[in-house]
């Protein structure tokens, strides 16, 4: 077929599917055109999918793109297309550090993989931290380029907290984030009668120039810097978090009637002996299991709250929840997805109560393997609200008081703890990996920070992920073998050089390594053998930074940590959008409505990985930050005090520990360490006294005194005790 006569076969398809085309507009023109108006690069599918032509051009469209490429027109990362940028000009967001300098980062799941890009002080011209800027590249280098801010686009920060001090005309706020190097200037008459070293929160009004700083108002009174949950705000507000809903929201939620009938194809499953098991403070119950034994073997229930029959796109309530894209959980404290009366009632399996959920249906033969898989929704009633210490108490320990308290349940539970251990052996036959990064658990009482300690974890909570991973498995493999499209949570394989660094820094720390070709089994045995032993921390903490970080695309690249060919998120919409829009997809397919909407309006499942992506970093960061903030609060007043610490890094800067029984992260200044002059050693990932001979070595567990704790910078300074 000549190719006049496929621009024309073209034309009209695109007729057909979309509005019509200009007659006269080429291929070129229009993939010009349609890639303009796209926020971040694209797949060639979803090129395709945009422009509404069929499969059968995607060798012409992929030709076509290839050509405009070599004119400089269009640019590819990654098999992901974007219109060039001019002039060697990119759009991306500022990271700033506290020198000064930043880094230009390219934002979605595209721009994970490429360099960032160095902007030294002097190249900011104006422009603060988490601004979206245009960038021109000064040099291309491959180890690090360099560029310079040419224009800023958008504002990171129309708000921030600060403490405020007083002067004679103007007063001054000086942020709290040693990223944000300047102090705003504030009229006396613009500052709520703030006093002097109360944190605030101040609206900018000008932003000044490289000459001058900004200029703000006082629109909000926080209190005591020194109060956690003063500290909790302003994590809040450094992430421009939502604290509340809009009117139109929490209208459209207020306006729901629950759902208390199996109607509509929906299966009543309020017969099974359904158990949802969390932890003692949790308010949104999203999953509820149910075990069985067959003639096969076993059979699995895990029941999904339906979020689905709630939020339907095209709401207002959708797009918020899809703006959030995750809940937040900060100490004593979440930022939910949803409003309340969703996540903690309407959608929350609470025990007793008629609820809608989607079913996944788990076959599993005598080992573990699944041999077969249904879904269909449900109407379900949850028999009990468990707690992990409840179910360990009861399976594990095997306490008299428990069991006969809950012997009603004890033979569903009895099934369940024998499934769960056949489907843990499967997954580490396969090479899985078992890491086991403890957690800080702060606590608060009486306005003030009452303990941090290690967040404990027992056998029950490894007996619910099992059944959830082999749900969000089951669910992956069959939409990705129905060619549904959806958002799959992907691990990509480690970079081989973050493989090398790792083999020679667990080899100088005297870990024995396996002899067998490296993947997942090879990095699940090197956890295996340090299990139990003083290294155990510092190999998980290295494994994880050697591996890609997980992400959301419409692509299913397999996910390396699991071993899994196929892997999605769908046990917890109540909390992540991107489970949401796997109920959507399931439903489409049980109901063979395949064109059904998933997303809010302009949204495809490509621009929607990277987004959502993207708010996940963002809630951990925040969530990071703020345990930071009350990890420093809480030691602020225990200056010299002594503990036992592991050194969890090495570097010529001297010696990063994190703190046994607290999980609180420090650092010893080698500069600091008197008693001998150390050097760094670079491969045995060690200090090493010239003189004494004395040797500081990563994974090592050592004793150190508590010198400073800055709450403006949120870091701690340790010394080596004596």
């Amino acid at each position: 077929m000549s190719k006049k006569r496929l621009n024309e076969k073209r034309l009209h398809y695109h007729h057909r599917k979309k509005h019509r085309p200009d007659p006269e507009i080429s291929l070129n023109e229009l993939l010009l055109a349609f890639l303009g108006r796209q926020k971040e690069p694209l797949s060639l599918s979803a090129v395709l999918s945009g422009l509404g032509l069929p499969e059968s051009e995607r060798n012409v469209v992929k030709e076509t793109l290839n050509v405009l490429e070599k004119a400089g027109k269009v640019s590819r990362i990654h098999q992901h297309w974007q219109i060039a940028e001019q002039e060697d000009q990119l759009r991306a967001r500022l990271s700033l550090t506290a020198k000064g300098f930043g880094f230009a980062v390219l934002d979605g799941n595209i721009a994970m993989q490429q360099k960032d890009i160095f902007i030294s002080a002097s190249a900011l011209n104006g422009a603060g931290h988490g601004d979206t800027v245009l960038v021109r590249l000064t040099n291309r280098s491959a180890t690090r380029p360099e560029g310079e801010v040419i224009e800023v686009e958008k504002r990171a920060y129309t708000h921030l907290c600060g403490t405020y001090m007083s002067d004679r005309n103007m007063g001054t706020v000086t942020p709290d984030s040693s990223k944000l190097p300047f102090t705003v200037r504030v009229k006396r008459s613009d500052a709520l009668d703030a006093e002097d070293g109360m944190a605030v929160l101040v609206e900018i009004l000008d932003y000044g120039t490289p000459q001058r700083q900004p200029l703000g108002r006082v629109v909000e009174l926080l209190g005591q810097p020194d109060s956690p949950q003063v500290q909790i705000r302003m994590a809040v507000q450094q992430f421009d978090l939502p604290r509340s809903f809009p009117a139109d929201v929490e209208a459209e939620v207020a306006a729901l009637e629950p759902l208390t009938e199996a109607k509509g194809g929906r299966r009543d499953l309020r017969y099974l002996k359904h158990v949802t098991i969390d932890g003692a403070t949790a308010k949104d119950f999203d999953d509820a299991v149910c075990a069985q034994k067959t003639q096969q073997g076993w059979r699995l229930f895990v029941s999904i709250a339906d979020v689905s029959h709630y939020v339907r796109p095209g709401t207002a309530l959708d797009r918020e929840a899809y703006q959030r894209g995750t809940s937040v959980y900060l100490p004593e404290m979440v930022l939910p997805m949803l409003p309340e009366r969703l996540s903690n009632d309407l959608c929350s399996l609470v025990p007793d109560q008629d609820r809608p959920a989607f079913t996944a249906i788990l076959d599993f033969d005598e080992q573990g393997r699944r041999i077969g898989a249904k879904f269909t929704k449900s109407l379900i009633l949850s028999h009990a609200r468990l707690t992990y210490d409840t179910v360990n108490s009861v399976l594990y320990l095997r306490e008299k008081a428990a069991r006969q308290a809950h012997r009603k349940l004890l033979p569903m539970l009895e099934k369940a703890k024998e499934l769960a251990v056949l489907l843990a052996e499967q997954r580490t036959q396969r090479g899985s990996l078992g890491f086991t990064i403890p957690e800080a658990d702060i606590r608060l009482a009486d306005g003030k920070i009452a303990s941090v300690s290690r967040l404990k974890r027992n056998q029950a909570h490894l007996l619910v992920e099992e059944f959830m991973l082999a749900a969000n498995e089951a669910v992956a493999e069959h939409l990705d073998k129905a060619e549904m499209p959806v958002l799959f949570r992907v691990h990509e394989n480690p970079a081989p050089e973050k493989v090398r660094d790792f083999i020679a820094t667990a080899a100088a720390m005297g870990v024995e390594l396996p002899k067998h070709s490296i993947g997942p089994a090879w990095f699940a045995e090197v956890l295996a053998k340090t299990k139990g032993s003083p290294a155990e921390y510092v190999v998980n903490n290295l494994l994880l930074r050697t591996m890609q970080r997980a992400r959301y695309t419409p692509e299913n690249l397999g996910h390396f940590g699991l071993a899994a060919e196929y892997y999605l998120h769908f046990t917890s919409p109540i909390r992540r959008y991107p489970d949401l829009v796997a109920h959507r997809v399931l439903q489409n397919l049980l109901t063979r409505k395949k064109t059904a909407p998933l997303l809010p309006a302009g949204e495809t499942l490509d621009t929607a990985g990277g987004f959502l992506s993207g708010r996940e970093r963002v809630a951990v960061e925040a969530e990071r930050d703020a345990q930071a903030r009350l990890a420093t609060l809480f030691l602020r007043e225990r200056v010299t005090e002594e503990f036992d610490a592991v050194i969890s890094g090495v570097t010529a800067f001297g010696l990063f520990v994190e703190l046994v029984d607290c999980l609180i992260s420090g650092a010893v200044p080698v500069k600091d360490m008197q008693d001998d002059w150390y050097s760094h050693d670079s491969t045995g990932h060690c200090l090493v006294g010239e003189r004494r001979g004395r040797t500081y070595r990563l994974g090592n567990l050592i004793r150190v005194r508590l010198v400073q704790a800055d709450m403006f910078s949120r870091k701690l300074t340790f010394a080596v005790a004596s």
